[in-house]
């Protein structure tokens, strides 16, 4: 909390989970995010790309789901299972403290990986999402047309 403005956020989209203000912020920070995370917790960075007053980190997520994760799952009891998923965060800063951070993942990616949705027949993916940030993987395989476009000039 010592590298915040006075008055910091912390928005975790998805879930729209996170806090506003410091005493907020230092609460979720500490019973319901970094506190809480599971022991196995691993961020793997990506890149990282600076502007004048914001940075962006591209990472892979990581754990083993055997602890209630407020700000990912909220109410969702463990399952055992393991999730990866790619996670971005914009950090915003303001005289040379944080003064806001927007975290963006794939919920659906987490719902289908604790098994809580079905991804047949639906546009989304489980763990594929996080190894397609990481390495070059085959595309367009949720895209039922794309067979279609075999041969077609380019």
């Amino acid at each position: 909390m010592a590298t915040m403005v006075a008055a910091p956020y912390v928005n975790h989209v998805p879930t729209m989970t996170g806090g506003v203000g410091h005493d907020q912020l230092k609460r979720f920070y500490k019973y319901h995010f970094i506190g809480n995370n599971p022991p196995d917790t691993e961020l793997r960075p990506v890149s990282r790309t600076i502007g004048a007053d914001q940075i962006v980190d591209k990472m892979v997520f990581g754990f083993a789901h055997t602890r209630e994760v407020d700000w990912m799952l909220p109410g969702i009891a463990p399952t055992g299972r393991r999730i990866e998923i790619p996670l971005v965060a914009i950090v915003r800063f303001a005289d040379g403290k944080v003064a806001n951070e927007h975290i963006y993942w794939d919920q659906a990616s987490v719902l289908v990986q604790v098994g809580l949705l079905d991804p047949n027949g639906l546009p989304v993916a489980g763990i594929e999402t996080a190894r397609k940030v990481v390495d070059t993987q085959p595309g367009n395989a949720l895209m039922a047309r794309w067979a279609s476009s075999e041969g077609k000039p380019i």
